[in-house]
């Protein structure tokens, strides 16, 4: 199955790229494909504890299933500023 993945704020950074189109098993979950990712991207593994997903524009948990065609979306935590 063929997954568009959206990389936003410091992750993009780590990659240098905002959207990359991957491969991913029948069956694969945001998880796999968050590790999967991790492991192309080692600098991105300290996040995925604290990174939210979202699966065609609806936030999703990690173990979600995702389907041939879907964009899984990947933001690190936000912070607010100081007042």
């Amino acid at each position: 199955m063929r997954v568009t993945i959206r990389l936003f704020a410091r992750l993009r950074e780590l990659t240098r790229d905002d959207e990359l189109a991957r491969e991913v098993p029948a069956g694969a979950t945001v998880a796999d494909v968050w590790a999967a990712l991790a492991r192309e991207f080692p600098a991105l593994a300290p996040y995925g504890t604290t990174v939210s997903a979202a699966v065609n524009d609806d936030y999703a948990p990690m173990r979600r299933p995702v389907q041939d065609g879907d964009e899984v979306a990947f933001l690190p935590p936000v912070s607010g500023g100081a007042r």
